[in-house]
């Protein structure tokens, strides 16, 4: 399999780890050879409870059995859709109560996009440094990054950047910014946390100039920071909520909300101001619903918070300098990428997955599935410091 693979199947590096998957369950992912691995990484911050969770499984199987794709999206009222939008809005601060369906998180940014130009009427976007919002061509535009992106330019103009956390840069969002697009917890930099009331005053700077602030919660949504949002970790309500990885438990799945008076102008003038064939698909929207329950009726979130506390007691190494992030979206920050390369593979041969982060290589990404277990969290953290030992002796 993994020779059909690589010579069949597009790959994104030249040197993929092409772990052969059997199955997995749980907090584990099993191998071809029956070999075992506890994942610190929950496809990337994606499965939100873990791999088979029998409650996302069994809405699933269930709307199967009733009606798959039918319609276009928008066209036909589908109950899984209708009843996971209805519940984002009951969940969500006023007045953000209007959710449209898509199929990624970088859709989700491209639609987000579209609505802060149609609301204002404007065309300048500021982003910041070292950020991440998705790979197609407008989320692309709005990513902080240019060495991943100069070989595709030209790309969106009118595209301006501050630095995350400085607020100085704030003067740069005036009357011609149509949105600010900004993570709640800066993930490919680094997850780097607002600092200072930085957002509140990214969104005071937005209404002082008639501009929308778009905030991405594609990576720190659905509980993974210790409230539902991350944005809510720091005293803001945005214009825009731009959502995907965790919201489907491991489906492919992406959104954006807005207050209603904003959607509906992607309604009319022009008509069909954005479409998409598969978003609010029915199966893909039960195992989202399945998903919000589950995360929003347990004590998963508040839980976020208590292992996190067990992971920075575990966490204590020469080798480790400091460990950020919030809840279940943590980095363990080493000197080099070549150590954070080392700890990565060592990890993967004692049966622990972590992976890297975008754009900071000095970053290991730990971020389990919200479900993981105490004893888990132990089994994971002693193989990192047994890997991070072995480094240390060695140099």
């Amino acid at each position: 399999m993994k020779q059909d693979f690589l010579k069949y199947q597009a790959q994104t590096s030249p040197y993929p780890l092409a772990m052969e998957v059997s199955h997995a369950k749980g907090s584990y992912i099993f191998d071809t050879n029956g070999k075992k691995y506890l994942d610190f990484v929950a496809g990337v911050s994606a499965c939100s409870l873990g791999h088979q969770h029998p409650r996302v499984n069994q809405a699933i199987k269930d709307q199967l059995d009733k009606y798959s794709h039918v319609m276009v999206y928008g066209e036909y009222a589908q109950d899984p859709a209708v009843a996971f939008c209805r519940l984002l809005a009951e969940l969500m601060p006023e007045p953000l109560n209007k959710t449209y369906l898509v199929n990624s998180g970088t859709e989700a940014t491209e639609g987000a996009l579209k609505l802060a130009r149609r609301v204002t009427g404007r065309s300048q976007f500021i982003s910041c440094h070292n950020a991440y919002h998705g790979n197609t061509m407008g989320s692309m535009s709005v990513m902080g990054f240019e060495e991943r992106k100069q070989v595709f330019r030209p790309l969106l103009p009118d595209v301006d950047f501050i630095t995350f956390n400085n607020e100085e840069d704030i003067a740069k969002i005036t009357t011609r910014t149509a949105g600010v697009i900004l993570e709640s917890i800066q993930g490919g930099a680094g997850f780097i946390q607002p600092e200072n009331g930085f957002l509140t005053k990214v969104k005071k700077r937005c209404e002082e100039v008639g501009a929308l602030l778009l905030v991405d919660e594609i990576q720190p949504g659905f509980g993974r920071t210790g409230k539902l949002f991350g944005f809510e970790n720091y005293n803001v309500v945005p214009d825009v909520v731009i959502m995907g990885k965790g919201m489907g438990g491991g489906m492919p799945v992406g959104a954006f909300t807005a207050k209603s008076d904003y959607m509906d102008l992607l309604s009319d003038n022009p008509k069909l101001g954005h479409i998409t064939t598969f978003g609010g698909h029915p199966v893909i929207a039960a195992a989202c619903l399945a998903t919000l329950r589950e995360i929003t009726e347990t004590d998963l979130i508040l839980q976020t918070l208590v292992k996190e506390k067990l992971f920075r007691e575990l966490l204590v190494h020469p080798l480790i300098k400091e460990v950020r992030g919030k809840g279940l979206m943590l980095a363990a920050m080493v000197e080099t990428p070549e150590i954070t390369n080392e700890v990565i593979f060592k990890c993967q041969d004692k049966g622990l997955i972590l992976f890297w982060l975008l754009f900071e290589g000095k970053a290991i990404r730990i971020t389990p599935p919200l479900t993981i277990s105490e004893e888990e969290i132990k089994e994971g953290c002693a193989l990192i410091i047994e890997a991070l030992d072995e480094i240390h002796l060695k140099g």
